[in-house]
């Protein structure tokens, strides 16, 4: 039988969210529902908000979220009722292309739950990454659930479903960051903090963070940047160069998604250096690049999708890390709030208050 909860909708491009009843049905075939414990307000959801992402309004936001499996649909094996379970949207099909070559992280044929999450009038939503997590309850892929160890919070083990598996993965898995490297991270956001975090894991001799903001930056550091540049006050590739004996970063991993951005990170690393782009860019940004440049310089110029993660490998790990205390999790925890406290967290997060305000049911 269907159930009516809570959630969190974006109803017209601009307009300010609500919090509206939302009609969950049983899940069908390969299908679950999950109750949402906690949900990170990303800037993704904004994107939805401001129609940057697409016009199939009304949205039903969030994303980043953390639950406990309630109830699956016929042929489910994947999870089953009970489970804690990470959210993601990328679930791989194991068919496509990339899968059968091995490469299911860039898997080309993503699904979500077939049916719709909808209105009490019967107004179909759309969920946010194929999630809509800002609420009680939501329909998902079963194989958007990835099953973890229930010992990490759910505040903290929801952060893994977007942001802070997006920089972690771009260090990691995009920028092959090795032993040793020196690595530059521009944009010191939640996705540019866990890029940091994450090259700190990969054992970098030099990490770099460059920002405006001299808050992010002391965050920055404390998440494990050994140098600090801020933009606004210098060059930073002029700064980058000085800090690596004149050649550059081996990765330079850029976490804001513009292009003027993007050319300091070009011109910042070393020869045959990495660039990883992994900040968002909006559908009218362009790059001039002279191709010269581009073919002298040699190295690789990657984007990150997702931190090129395959959850069901990479979630379980960073859980583990976590619960170990070697990755802190909880430190990119901001605050937590109520659902009817998003519009006002959306607020905070463009005056750069805060690394990550999420949501907890």
């Amino acid at each position: 039988m269907a159930q009516e909860v809570r959630g969190v909708i974006a109803p017209g491009k601009g307009e300010p969210v609500r919090v509206e009843t939302v009609v969950v049905p049983d899940p069908g075939p390969g299908e679950a529902v999950v109750r949402v414990q906690a949900c990170g307000v990303c800037h993704t959801d904004l994107h939805y908000k401001q129609g940057g992402i697409g016009d199939d309004f009304p949205f039903l936001l969030g994303h980043e979220a953390a639950g406990v499996v309630e109830e699956v649909g016929p042929g489910v094996t994947e999870v089953a009722p009970g489970d804690f379970v990470i959210l993601n949207w990328r679930a791989v099909c194991g068919r496509c292309r990339a899968c059968l070559r091995g490469r299911p992280w860039y898997c080309f044929d993503t699904h979500n739950a077939r049916q719709k999450m909808t209105r009490t009038d019967g107004t179909e939503l759309s969920p946010a990454l194929g999630i809509g997590a800002f609420a009680e309850k939501t329909l998902v892929a079963a194989g958007q659930c990835t099953k973890v160890d229930p010992a990490v919070s759910p505040q903290a083990a929801g952060l893994l479903g977007c942001g802070v598996m997006a920089g972690i993965g771009a260090a990691l898995n995009t920028g092959e960051v090795g032993r040793g490297d020196t690595v530059a991270v521009i944009g010191c956001g939640g996705v540019g903090d866990a890029a940091v975090v994450g090259s700190r894991l990969a054992g970098a001799s030099r990490i770099i963070a460059v920002d405006i903001d001299d808050r992010k930056l002391e965050t920055a550091r404390a998440m494990g940047a050994t140098h600090t540049v801020n933009s606004r006050e210098s060059d930073p590739v002029a700064a980058i160069r000085e800090l690596t004996g004149g050649f550059g970063a081996d990765v330079v991993i850029e976490a804001v998604g513009r292009p003027e951005t993007y050319r300091q990170a070009f011109y910042a690393r070393d020869l045959a250096g990495t660039v990883v782009l992994v900040g968002v860019p909006t559908p009218e940004m362009k790059l001039e690049l002279p191709l010269l440049d581009v073919f002298g310089r040699g190295g690789a110029l990657k984007s990150s999708w997702y931190g090129d993660c395959l959850p069901s490998r990479d979630f379980p790990m960073l859980v583990d890390l976590h619960l170990q205390g070697r990755l802190d999790l909880e430190a990119f925890v901001t605050e937590t709030i109520a659902l009817d406290e998003v519009e006002k967290a959306f607020e905070r997060m463009h005056q750069g208050d805060v690394l990550r305000s999420v949501v907890v049911l």
